[in-house]
């Protein structure tokens, strides 16, 4: 009995220490947030709350749109410019009727709902153009989104001619400013999507095929998986989440430019990669991109509650970047 209760002790200080290590970023974010929080004043302040959860739904539902990919071994480069774009067909479509310097004066008047649709649907194409060239031409995932990032952005360009975008409708900025019950309509969108990808991942058959698909796309293409199908239906989705994204985020500022979600696809590949997706493909769960997403925008908050410049900020996110990518290759290596 005393030799199987070592052995039982050691085997729980192993996976004691796995699990400190496996998440150390998650750890040492959330330590900094109490340093924060005890020697700063309005940390834990309600409204500091709010701005997280506001910032974090859009965010959320980004990262959503690029796990898929990640989970397949792919990726999208070109999130933050579909984002923008996004953003701004936006604007151009809900802008008031009576701005003067309305961007389509020719333009009816167009409701919310449908404006969304219509950005869901063109920001679509996109990401069958991506799914396409991936699965049918086999250019690389990181080769293809990053034309298509270039791409995407010189259209934003060319589209808005580079002029920023305001005057939006009331309707339009409720969506960023309203709630229901108090409970504001950007989180409700972040839940509602959640709970559609934990579905869709777990629960459908699309779920099972990406899981094969980046475990081992050989064994599931011989198993009978369509690999060509799920990859496009995986690009298509998560450009429809750029596209809902890019509503919202166009909504919160108020505004949109060609600048508008550049760098959006990197902090969505983190906060994924912190959130235990792994960029060798096969793992990856809902509950862990809302995690990643957290505790990215809690050490963006910190940083500014530190006063920290934000070019040193750019310099912190980058490093959480490349740590977070270098430990999910140490778990990947660990298993082989």
């Amino acid at each position: 009995m005393t030799g199987n209760a070592l052995q039982t002790r050691e085997k729980a200080h192993f996976n004691l220490g796995k699990f400190l290590s496996n998440n150390a970023i998650i750890i040492l974010i959330l330590f900094l947030a109490l340093v924060v929080g005890f020697t700063t004043q309005n940390f834990f302040k309600g409204r500091n709350f709010v701005n997280l959860l506001l910032n974090m739904s859009p965010r959320f539902i980004i990262a959503c749109g690029v796990s898929g990919c990640l989970i397949t071994k792919g990726t999208d480069l070109s999130a933050g410019r579909q984002v923008g774009l996004a953003a701004c067909l936006s604007g151009i479509l809900l802008q008031q009727i009576t701005y003067e310097a309305r961007m389509l004066p020719w333009l009816p008047d167009i409701p919310m709902p449908l404006a969304l649709l219509i950005v869901v649907a063109v920001m679509a194409v996109f990401g069958a153009v991506n799914g396409c060239v991936i699965a049918f031409l086999k250019v690389p995932p990181f080769i293809a989104t990053l034309g298509m990032q270039t791409i995407v952005y010189g259209l934003c360009s060319i589209i808005t001619n580079n002029q920023p975008l305001g005057s939006y409708k009331e309707s339009y900025l409720t969506v960023a400013k309203g709630d229901l019950f108090g409970v504001p309509f950007l989180a409700i969108f972040a839940v509602l999507i959640g709970i559609f990808f934990y579905f869709l991942y777990n629960k459908t058959r699309h779920g099972k095929y990406m899981y094969a698909i980046g475990g081992n796309e050989h064994a599931a293409q011989v198993a009978g998986v369509n690999v060509k199908a799920s990859l496009i239906r995986i690009y298509i989705l998560a450009s429809c989440m750029y596209a809902i994204g890019g509503f919202l985020m166009g909504a919160k500022a108020g505004g949109a430019s060609t600048n508008t979600g550049n760098g959006y696809e990197l902090e969505a590949i983190a906060a994924c990669t912190i959130g235990g997706v792994s960029t060798n493909g096969g793992v990856g769960r809902v509950s862990g991109i809302l995690l990643g997403v957290l505790v990215f925008e809690i050490l963006k908050i910190c940083l500014q509650f530190l006063n920290v410049d934000p070019a040193y900020t750019y310099v912190a996110q980058g490093l959480v970047i490349i740590v977070a990518v270098a430990l999910d290759l140490r778990k990947y290596l660990a298993k082989k």
